[in-house]
């Protein structure tokens, strides 16, 4: 499962996966609703990834889609109902992935925070708005970003030295 992703062991590779639909919850339940377009739209992107996006994260992308259907619903019945306390458990959950993320390869840690980035600015953007311009609610905004993640940066080796 998951073999360039070194460094880190199987149970951190699975907080890695899970946090796909732990980003889907926060983001689509940030408005005080979960919308089933933005959760339909979070599945396919699952699914597109998994063969369109950076070739060291299809693999990472097909896994996810195995049971993302299952494992977003079970996240959903799981967490809490109330906005304020469903937004700060999964901000807490997903706080604790820098430390697997900091021990992935450089490119890699930094190609996969990058990727939640804009996995979960596409959740946000799903549902919602005037010709889907204005679609990002404030609240989503404020998390789209993803804050409780450690930023990382792909540093490039200078080969000359």
């Amino acid at each position: 499962m998951l073999d360039n992703f070194t460094g880190i062991n199987d149970a951190e590779k699975k907080q890695l996966i899970d946090a796909i639909a732990q980003i889907t919850v926060l983001i689509a339940g940030a408005d005080g609703m979960i919308d089933t377009a933005e959760t339909a739209w979070a599945s396919k992107m699952t699914k597109i990834r998994s063969y369109s996006t950076e070739d060291e994260l299809q693999d990472f992308y097909k896994e996810v889609g195995k049971t993302f259907d299952e494992d977003l619903n079970a996240l959903i019945k799981d967490v809490h109902n109330g906005v304020e306390e469903r937004t700060k458990q999964l901000v807490d959950s997903l706080a604790e992935l820098n430390i697997p993320l900091a021990k992935l390869p450089n490119k890699l840690g930094a190609t996969l925070y990058h990727s939640y980035q804009t996995f979960a600015k596409h959740v946000a953007e799903s549902s919602g708005g005037f010709l889907r311009m204005w679609s990002i609610s404030g609240e989503e905004k404020k998390l789209i970003n993803l804050p409780m993640l450690t930023p990382i940066v792909h540093i490039k080796e200078d080969k000359k030295l």
